[in-house]
């Protein structure tokens, strides 16, 4: 049986696994799992367990919890709540308790204990432009996992090295802890230190921030409360959860109604900066490598956003054709993770969003390195194949 009191042990053993694990997953009729390089995998020690009980993964759901009551009110009646958990120089985790069938599954997402830079991440020309701006507004986009807190502390980094400003973080919950340097930073934790995001960013306005982080937009309320904090000259960083930068843009006006459409469309198309969205693909050796698409504000961009997509204006042909400045599509992005090795023709093409388009373009890289023929060469041979195979040949021979 599993005391609550044994939490630290538990993890402590299974981050002796590996190095590269992103999550810990608790769950009934499973051993515990460690996913790495976005594989579960099931982890084993002394005492060893095959399969938890209902009545261990509650255990250690209550030690998670401790005597927090909006924690275990939000779990009751909601189903699920979040909170932070660190091992005291050793890992610290975003943690997700939620019911399943009456029973409760643990999941842990480690943090990095130390903020990667933009240089160490190897993030291109834009990212640096982005932490140069005055004032607007930057959405980092993604599914849960794709690496949007890193990047974003990557750039907050960047701040606080370069400008001696005041910056309020608003988290879910708090993920990187920036050290004093040349900035100030405050980071509020929702449940502790504010009621929802909502109320969070309406009272950061008020503390005199130059830069305003909001861990989520998930809701109407906060995006119009982020949407005017940028136009009264604030630099606003939110992520929210879509696929791509046109459907981050969607996603937003989504959360209004249709009357309200042409006026967010032309606020949004003012205070817009960059978009980027991420995924993790499987890196080839191991591992994983994030793909990226960037798009930047300029006055294509602002007339797609106002006016909306056409046959001949589509947020992705306008990114793609804007690559000098920067832009980038994830397809292009893509091509260029496997033309540097680090990813398999297999990923590029299930993680592409146009196939025809990446599958031309895998084709011209194979074909550059010798691995096939070029197009003209397939052609003129395919050519020769057919005329060698029609009934005039044959009657000459």
């Amino acid at each position: 049986m599993i005391q609550a009191s044994h939490l630290e042990y538990i993890l402590r053993k299974i981050l002796v696994h590996s190095n590269n694990i992103s999550d810990i997953n608790i769950t009934e009729g499973h051993p515990f799992q460690a996913e790495i390089d976005g594989q579960l995998t099931p982890v084993y020690f002394e005492p060893e367990i095959d399969k938890l009980t209902p009545f261990q993964t509650q255990a250690i759901a209550i030690s998670l919890i401790r005597t927090n009551r909006r924690l275990l009110r939000s779990l009751l009646t909601t189903g699920s709540c979040d909170l932070s958990y660190s091992i005291s120089g050793r890992a610290r985790f975003r943690v997700n308790i939620f019911s399943q069938q009456g029973k409760y599954t643990v999941v842990m997402r480690r943090l990095e204990n130390s903020i990667r830079t933009l240089e160490e991440l190897n993030l291109p020309k834009p990212f640096y432009q982005m932490a140069g701006e005055k004032n607007g507004i930057i959405f980092v986009s993604g599914a849960t996992g794709s690496g949007k807190s890193t990047t974003l502390a990557a750039i907050l980094d960047e701040i606080n090295n370069t400008k001696p400003v005041h910056v309020v973080t608003l988290e879910d919950p708090v993920e990187y802890i920036h050290p004093p340097k040349m900035g100030t930073f405050n980071q509020r934790e929702l449940g502790s230190d504010f009621h929802d995001f909502a109320s969070g960013l309406r009272a950061a306005m008020r503390q005199a921030p130059k830069v305003i982080l909001v861990g989520e937009a998930r809701d109407r309320e906060t995006l119009e409360i982020a949407l005017a904090a940028a136009e009264t000259g604030h630099l606003v960083f939110a992520t929210i959860h879509a696929s791509d930068a046109g459907t981050t843009i969607s996603r937003i006006l989504g959360f209004f109604e249709p009357e309200e459409e042409r006026q967010i469309r032309v606020r949004l198309a003012g205070v817009m900066r960059w978009v980027v969205s991420q995924r993790l693909l499987p890196q080839t050796g191991g591992g994983r490598v994030a793909a990226m698409e960037i798009m930047g504000s300029t006055l294509l961009i602002k007339d797609i956003i106002t006016n909306g997509e056409t046959e001949d204006k589509t947020f992705y042909n306008a990114i793609a054709s804007m690559r000098p400045m920067g832009f980038q599509t994830f397809d292009q992005n893509i091509l260029d993770l496997f033309d540097q090795k680090l990813i398999s023709e297999e990923t590029a093409m299930v993680f592409s969003s146009k196939k025809s388009i990446v599958g031309r373009g895998l084709d011209t890289i194979k074909a550059q390195a010798g691995q096939i023929e070029s197009l003209d060469d397939r052609l003129t041979l395919e050519s020769e194949e057919e005329s060698a195979a029609s009934p005039q040949a044959v009657a000459v021979l």
